[in-house]
């Protein structure tokens, strides 16, 4: 599964129609980013409600302005990815690290974990606070400012190793899958 989103093609979403687009995400997408069962189901119980309230053309619709947006403007781009019901900004990032690798990385407590490893970051102050537990001891949710912050460091990481190394190889979605394994 892996593999096969890494190499999501954008002319394959352009192409489905409103059940393919539901049945991709619900399938392919939420499997592939909510690995632990429980969250899982959590997160499709929310999907299920275009289905139930016969809404796909409303979900439709969201996918259409995440392919026709300037995938430059990262808080356009995680404000439309969250109107998906069930993803929040670690979702949203995710199916837009797939969409549009050479602009976002996903951005969920992994990588906020990963990088308040990181010395001397200008965000380390930021980073601390959002590595902080809610009153019941789990990640604090992270909000869209600071998954706008998130994406503008590995964007601005990516550029720095491409620059130093003399290539293109370094895209967002590269980092987020380095810090995603830096700490396991």
């Amino acid at each position: 599964m892996e593999r096969a989103l890494s190499a999501l093609d954008l002319k394959r979403l352009q192409r489905f129609t409103p059940r393919e687009w539901y049945d991709f995400l619900h399938d392919e997408y939420f499997r592939w980013k909510y690995t632990a069962d429980n969250r899982y189901a959590t997160t499709t119980i929310h999907l299920r409600k275009y289905i139930e309230a016969n809404e796909l053309s409303e979900l439709d619709s969201i996918r259409n302005k995440l392919l026709n947006l300037n995938p430059s403007d990262i808080r356009l781009g995680l404000s439309t990815a969250t109107e998906i019901k069930g993803l929040g900004i670690a979702g949203a990032s995710g199916l837009l690290s797939l969409m549009y690798p050479e602009h976002f990385g996903t951005v969920d407590q992994f990588a906020v974990d990963a990088l308040a490893q990181v010395n001397n970051l200008p965000e380390e102050s930021a980073i601390s606070k959002m590595n902080q537990k809610n009153n019941k001891g789990e990640p604090k949710q992270l909000r869209l400012p600071d998954g706008v912050m998130l994406i503008e460091i590995y964007a601005r990481k990516a550029k720095e190793l491409n620059h130093l190394f003399g290539s293109t190889e370094w895209t967002p979605r590269k980092l987020d899958m380095v810090l995603w394994v830096s700490g396991r």
